[in-house]
């Protein structure tokens, strides 16, 4: 269901519940009042005996349109991004399906493309943000840089690369050694082996 529709639904459906409660206040104060039409007539108090005070459906009217219409406004951005998500990964599978006309050799390029266990670095890179790719990429091609030479191929300051660096540590994505005042930095053993 789209946005709009969605909309739509929802506002009908609040504007049901003010009509519905709407007619019910009305009837209740109508007849509130033709009870007290009649205890008046009648010289005693009936207002004990007249129902339902209006009041309490005006409430209960404001109540569960307000319920109705804050929860939507509560998923509503959820619905949304779900849908959105499923609408380019449509996208996405019609745009693949247009690119490759057909032939078994582009299947094949495209799963090779797709698949981790054929290519791992290149999904690695993928999969990592901006500043440690530009880390990590030196270090793959040129393993055993020091730290001055990845601040000087990435243009990071000395405390940007040390960040960077201890994070894809973290990571297990690559390791320092230690070399005087610096430290060489290596790609991780499984890195290594993926490469080779």
């Amino acid at each position: 269901m789209n946005r709009r529709r969605a909309d739509a639904v929802v506002g009908l459906l609040v504007v049901a519940v003010v009509t519905i409660g709407g007619a019910l206040s009305w009837q209740a104060y109508q007849q509130q009042q033709a009870v007290e039409q009649m205890g008046s007539m009648m010289d005693t108090s009936m207002g004990a005996v007249h129902g339902t005070n209006p009041l309490w459906y005006v409430l209960g009217t404001i109540l569960v349109s307000a319920v109705i219409g804050g929860g939507y406004l509560m998923i509503r951005d959820d619905l949304t991004s779900t849908e959105a998500v499923n609408q380019q990964r449509s996208d996405a599978s019609d745009r693949i399906d247009r690119e490759s006309p057909g032939s078994s050799d582009n299947t094949a390029q495209s799963n090779d493309a797709i698949n981790p266990e054929t290519q791992p670095r290149a999904r690695v890179l993928d999969l990592l943000p901006d500043d440690e790719r530009r880390i990590l990429e030196p270090v793959l091609s040129s393993p055993g840089l020091t730290q001055i030479e990845l601040r000087d191929r990435s243009d990071f300051s000395k405390s940007k690369v040390s960040q960077t660096v201890s994070a894809l540590e973290k990571r297990g994505l690559l390791y320092r050694e230690r070399q005087g005042r610096t430290y060489r930095i290596y790609p991780s053993d499984d890195l290594q082996q993926s490469q080779n």
